[in-house]
């Protein structure tokens, strides 16, 4: 799986994934109240339409990835796609204080210069996909089926896996992940973001 915070399908039934850490712990990276809103309203909203759709229906005992990977284009694999993707996205942050490498190390360290030449290349790609995306989505710095790196940018709810890819650090670019502290200025959240990534959980998401 990719992440211990997974969601699997019990009685069709899906659960709002629990925080690592508290709602004011990534501040001032990302806010409380943008926590409380990005999660406990968003998400949980996503979790709740999910698991309407899939009841009854032949994706009920299917897993999260199982069902973005078969479900066809429309609100169920939208949903399955948003919970999917803000997993992912909430698991790999850790609060500022908290320490840790600011930077990956090891075989994600190695696989970033393979495929980027450095890290400072790798943020500024990865800045430029993000900023760059248009409207609303996600981008994932993924690793194909060689073991290589690559910055996929992805509209909307997609996610790598339909493209037989692993993702490993998402950013989400949806206005509601970053309005609240930022206003428009999307260049200045994805920036920030650098200061809480759990590189330990990226690298721990490669195959």
């Amino acid at each position: 799986m990719l992440t211990q915070m997974i969601i699997t399908s019990m009685a069709a039934t899906f659960l709002l994934p629990k925080l690592p850490y508290a709602p004011d712990a990534l501040e001032p990276v990302i806010s409380k109240e943008t926590i409380e809103y990005h999660h406990g309203k968003h998400l949980q909203a996503y979790v709740n339409t999910l698991n309407t759709l899939v009841e009854g229906a032949e994706y009920a005992t299917m897993n999260l990835e199982e069902i973005v990977c078969n479900a066809p284009a429309g609100p169920l694999f939208n949903n399955a796609g948003q919970v999917l993707n803000h997993t992912l996205y909430f698991e790999q942050f850790r609060p500022v204080e908290a320490g840790g490498a600011a930077a990956p190390t090891g075989k994600l360290d190695e696989a970033i210069r393979a495929a980027f030449g450095s890290f400072e290349d790798f943020q500024k790609k990865m800045a430029a996909a993000s900023t760059g995306l248009f409207g609303s989505g996600w981008v994932w710095l993924a690793q194909n089926a060689q073991g290589g790196l690559e910055i996929v940018q992805c509209p909307n709810a997609g996610n790598p896996v339909t493209k037989g890819l692993v993702p490993l650090l998402g950013f989400d670019v949806w206005e509601h992940a970053y309005y609240v502290d930022y206003r428009n200025r999307r260049a200045d959240h994805i920036a920030a973001l650098w200061q809480i990534v759990d590189w330990e959980v990226v690298a721990a998401r490669m195959k």
